[in-house]
């Protein structure tokens, strides 16, 4: 698919050449199929929803996408992209919760209306009516669009470059930023992983994943369609309320590819009972991802060894890195091999240097190298200058991967994507985390603004966390735990 531009051009494909094979299948309680969306049907209701947009003179501009999990949220995102409106993906806000981090979103893209479903519409207005700044906010439920729409739709005049959607960081620590990704980004980190990952359109891939978050939306809902593969999609809560739904699903459809942030493993370890284990068939796992947070060795050898009766194999597990700013995946391994690990010397690597362990041992996991045109540095942060193997530094990443910046802030994106190296080599986009490279092999170290500085030595909250969750039993493992 590397010969098209553009997401419309490749849906259209699929549409053209595949119109009844059937891209989603969707599993609203974890077990039992409630949907199913064709990439015909699929493509019939993006158009329909894109003249919709288009009779709003909405081209250009920002819509928010508040959509449970399901199906109705990809033909509203594949809506957006056949309107030339710049998707938002975000959560809906629960009864009682706070609008300040939705509002910002919103005063920052400039939205000019939300998508929704017709059962959250009404819901949402009521709340958009009781925060002034919103309440002149339409809502559209796109389910209610009629699909005889599709017929006045009209191809819009993008590129490659024209922007896609607005993925916005968390905002933990301060207003949310929206990173602007655009058709290109999209295609090059889906062809990234396509060959990282080994997909063909004979893999199966299974997602819980919230679809307005990168890893859901890009991996587990746009990844499929890039490569024409089958994707099975149910809840995070169908996940998280029961762990062993993921694995029954992966069983029970032959999944080849999933994953998810390191807490969905441990998850599996403290809930999975053994009496579910009899059943559990995970010989065709080919790729269990891991990323979107520190991934731990222990976890990684104890997933293996509890479901290895399972059949599965330990050189399915796939440790990756990643971020928003990247689109989605900046490095990962070659497959089919057991992850790599390096044991080091804490109390050196908290002094910031790479030293083989002797005494003090911290086994770190490798999360793999760039792909296709990513190219990761370690740079030191100070002097801008790259760092000796034996160092550790910030991450820089240069590539087709990285987005165009951050929305309406150039200040920022001159200081977050536009670094160069003091013989002016760049552009390499910061991303914060320290970390270094060993053969190749880029492992993660921690945030450059978590790190606690005690005396000279380096702490990390993560360390600092699992020491506290280890120092007695009543302490529950993960968040969920």
């Amino acid at each position: 698919m590397s010969q098209l531009s553009t997401w419309i051009e490749l849906l259209s494909h699929r549409a053209h050449t595949q119109s009844d094979q059937i891209a989603y299948t969707f599993l609203q309680d974890g077990n039992d199929e409630t949907a199913r969306l064709s990439y015909g049907q699929l493509d019939q209701q993006a158009r329909a929803i894109a003249a919709h947009l288009q009779s709003l003179n909405l081209a250009g501009e920002r819509a928010l996408l508040l959509y449970p999990s399901g199906l109705e949220f990809i033909a509203a995102f594949f809506g957006c992209l056949y309107a030339n409106v710049v998707a938002i993906p975000a959560y809906p806000p629960r009864p009682n919760q706070k609008m300040m981090r939705l509002g910002a979103i919103i005063a920052d893209a400039d939205a000019k209306l939300v998508l929704t479903t017709s059962a959250l519409a009404q819901g949402i207005e009521s709340r958009f009516t009781q925060t002034p700044d919103l309440a002149t906010l339409p809502c559209l439920a796109t389910d209610s669009v009629t699909e005889t729409r599709s017929q006045s739709w009209q191809a819009p005049d993008i590129s490659s470059d024209t922007l896609a959607f607005l993925q916005y960081t968390s905002g933990s620590t301060g207003t949310p930023k929206g990173v602007m990704v655009s058709h290109r980004n999209l295609l090059h980190n889906c062809q990234v992983m396509q060959q990282a990952f080994a997909l063909t359109s004979d893999s199966v891939m299974v997602s819980w994943l919230p679809c307005f978050h990168d890893m859901g939306l890009i991996f587990g809902i746009l990844e499929p369609l890039y490569v024409g593969a089958i994707d099975i999609l149910m809840p995070p809560t169908a996940f998280v309320q029961h762990p062993a739904r993921w694995l029954q699903t992966l069983s029970h459809y032959r999944g080849t590819h999933s994953g998810g942030p390191n807490f969905a493993y441990e998850l599996c370890l403290s809930k999975v009972k053994p009496n579910q284990l009899v059943d559990l068939d995970l010989s065709s796992w080919r790729y269990a991802y891991n990323g979107a947070e520190p991934v731990r060795r222990e976890t990684l050898e104890a997933f293996a060894e509890k479901f290895k009766p399972c059949g599965f194999r330990p050189s399915a597990l796939y440790p990756c890195y990643g971020m928003a700013e990247a689109t989605l995946m900046i490095s990962g391994g070659a497959g089919n091999t057991k992850p790599i690990y390096h044991s080091v010397d804490a109390s050196a690597l908290a002094r910031n240097q790479v030293v083989d362990a002797a005494a003090s041992v911290k086994s770190l996991v490798g999360c793999g190298q760039g792909w296709l045109d990513t190219q990761i540095v370690v740079v030191d942060p100070e002097s801008l200058t790259l760092c000796n193997a034996d160092q550790v530094g910030e991450v820089w990443v240069s590539g087709s991967s990285v987005a165009q910046g951050y929305w309406q802030r150039s200040e920022q994106t001159a200081e977050t994507f536009e670094a160069r190296l003091p013989n002016g080599e760049g552009p390499f986009l910061r991303t914060g985390d320290l970390g270094y490279l060993r053969n190749g092999e880029l492992f993660i170290i921690g945030r450059l603004k978590d790190v606690v500085i005690i005396r000279g030595r380096n702490h990390y909250p993560q360390d600092i966390e699992l020491t506290v969750q280890q120092s007695h039993p009543a302490l529950r493992m993960g968040l969920f735990a």
